[in-house]
């Protein structure tokens, strides 16, 4: 199990869909701890996320603790299951009620100036490109090269 979980014969450039998508996380965790009242509580209170006051912090810190594993490879495949359930809930609670044109599962509908497909795509447009970023580490891991997950591989092989 644990040799799965570090394994991986991604190639070396698999460091930079690592990068990419954990800075991102990384950047926004830390956003949700400068500015709760628009980017964490104030904003999931808005939203209809249960208990905001404590969902605002513990999503800040899994963002940021789980993009910087994704930017130095370790723990690849579990930081982006964590990651995973993340941006899949702010898909859900943020970007449905758009397509939708209403609220859904108790979520609140942004102000927006339209509604519908066109426009929950566009809205979605990084939550889509940061969803498929992590399942593509999920199944390939962080790489051969430039990654603590392969380090830890080729020593528990020699």
């Amino acid at each position: 199990m644990m040799r799965r979980l570090f394994s991986t014969n991604a190639p070396a450039a698999t460091v930079l869909v690592r990068l990419l998508t954990g800075s991102v996380f990384l950047s926004e965790g830390i956003q949700k701890f400068l500015y709760p009242a628009e980017l964490a509580a104030g904003r999931f209170a808005k939203i209809g996320i249960p208990a905001p006051q404590i969902m605002g912090p513990f999503v800040g810190g899994c963002e940021v603790v789980c993009g910087a594993l994704l930017i130095i490879g370790l723990l690849t495949r579990l930081a982006a299951i964590v990651l995973l359930i993340d941006i899949s809930v702010a898909i859900v609670s943020t970007k449905v009620p758009v397509l939708l044109g209403d609220g859904f599962w108790g979520f609140s509908l942004m102000k927006l100036p339209r509604y519908g497909f066109w426009s929950m795509m566009h809205e979605a447009r990084t939550d889509f490109s940061m969803w498929l970023g992590l399942v593509f580490l999920l199944i390939v891991g962080a790489g051969k090269k430039w990654s603590f997950d392969a380090a830890v591989t080729s020593r528990n092989t020699t």
